[in-house]
C-alpha cells in the first residue's frame, strides 16, 4: 500500500528540472505506484489555489510565520520563487520520516537542491539517504512542451525558458541525470535510479 513503511532502507529522492520537464508527474507516480513512498509537503507563503488543502498540497504559512520558522532554523532549505512568494522544506518533514523508515520524494528548484546538499554535509542520515536527480529536456522540446500546456502566455514561456537555461548550467552537480523522452521511459529510468539510491542507503549509517 502506498505510504506504508518500506522494508528497504528509507531514501530521499530529490528531483529538479525546468518547468515542463515532468518532474511533478514523476513524483506523483512514485507515490502512487512504489510502496513505502510519500511526497514531502513543502511550505509556501503563496495563497492556496482552488482545490488545494493545507497540510496536503502545501503548508500554507503567513509571511510572519515563515519568517519566524526561518529565524528558528526550522527549514532545510527555502527560497524566493519568481520574486513573488517563498517556498521551503521544513526539517521535520524530512528527518522524521526518514528516521522511522519512510521513503520520501520531492521536486524543488536547483537552488533548493544546493541547499539540501549543504544540509546533508552536516547530517549523516540525510547524507546517506539523499539522491539528487535532474530531469533534462532538450531546449527545443522544452518550449514545445510549455506551449502545449496552454496555461502560459508567450511572455511567461520566455521567462521560464530563461530560468531553464540557468538550471541547465547546474545539472552536472546532480547524482543522476534523466534525459527526458516520454513518460514511461522517464519513469523506468527513475526506478533504476531508485534501486541505486537504496543500495547507497543500505551502505550508510544505520538508524
Amino acid at each position: 500500500m502506498s505510504g506504508a513503511a518500506s522494508p528497504s532502507p528509507a531514501v530521499l529522492m530529490v528531483l529538479a528540472g525546468p518547468a515542463g520537464s515532468g518532474k511533478t508527474t514523476l513524483c506523483d507516480r512514485v507515490v502512487a505506484e512504489v510502496p513505502g513512498f510519500s511526497r514531502v509537503v513543502t511550505a509556501t507563503t503563496r495563497p492556496p489555489r482552488e482545490g488545494e488543502v493545507n497540510g496536503v498540497s502545501y503548508h500554507f504559512l503567513s509571511g510572519e510565520d515563515f519568517d519566524a520558522r526561518v529565524n528558528a532554523g526550522a527549514f532545510l532549505e527555502w527560497a524566493w520563487v519568481h520574486r513573488k512568494h517563498r517556498y521551503g522544506t521544513l526539517s521535520e518533514a524530512i528527518l522524521g520520516p526518514l528516521s522511522t523508515g519512510r521513503s520520501l520524494i520531492i521536486n524543488v528548484d536547483v537552488q533548493g537542491v544546493e541547499n539540501f546538499r549543504r544540509a546533508a554535509a552536516l547530517n549523516p542520515l540525510l547524507n546517506s539517504r539523499m539522491t539528487t536527480v535532474f530531469i533534462d529536456v532538450p531546449i527545443e522540446e522544452l518550449r514545445v512542451r510549455l506551449a502545449g500546456r496552454g496555461t502560459d502566455g508567450e511572455e511567461e514561456i520566455n521567462r521560464r525558458m530563461q530560468t531553464a537555461e540557468h538550471e541547465y548550467r547546474a545539472k552536472h552537480l546532480f547524482d543522476h541525470l534523466i534525459t527526458s523522452s516520454d513518460r514511461e521511459s522517464d519513469f523506468r529510468a527513475l526506478l533504476a535510479i531508485l534501486e541505486k539510491a537504496r543500495l547507497k542507503a543500505a551502505a550508510g549509517p544505520a538508524y
